[in-house]
């Protein structure tokens, strides 16, 4: 039996997102709605309180508890991603599997589509005997900076 997450469509708009709200019967309140909108909007990996004062800024008033429960409702189902840092969680639209470079000199993690070359997907399959179905690699590096 294939587990319900392998049979979903993939989230790679926000219209996606939006529906994957609607099949879930998760009510699509304004505040959710505009969190969604900026996260896909912005295409950025963002903290709660980056979320919660762009969204003032830009005159959808909306309260902090209410940005923290929507982040961690949607990140639940899966229709956002949720990234845990030492420095508290970050936010991003999620579209599919996908690896991340986090640039060490800015903070920023930037979405990247990898598609390892499939001789190194038996090789790992080997060394593991484990059956590889998806893979997420975090790269990092400096932007800046000749470190």
């Amino acid at each position: 039996m294939q587990s319900e997450a392998s049979v979903l469509k993939p989230i790679r708009s926000l219209n996606d997102a939006i529906e994957r709200c609607q099949n879930l019967g998760m009510r699509l309140s304004r505040q959710r709605r505009f969190i969604l909108e900026l996260l896909w909007q912005d295409q950025e990996h963002l903290s709660a309180r980056e979320i919660y004062d762009r969204l003032n800024r830009q005159g959808k008033e909306i309260g902090h508890t209410s940005v923290y429960q929507n982040l961690e409702a949607l990140s639940d189902q899966g229709i956002i991603e949720c990234i845990e840092r030492s420095d508290g969680r970050l936010y991003g639209n999620v579209s599919d599997a996908h690896s991340h470079v986090n640039c060490l000199d800015t903070q920023q993690i930037l979405d990247i589509h990898i598609d390892l070359p499939a001789e190194l997907i038996q090789q790992v399959e080997a060394r593991t005997g484990v059956r590889i179905t998806q893979y997420h690699i975090n790269f990092y590096g400096y932007r800046n900076s000749q470190e």
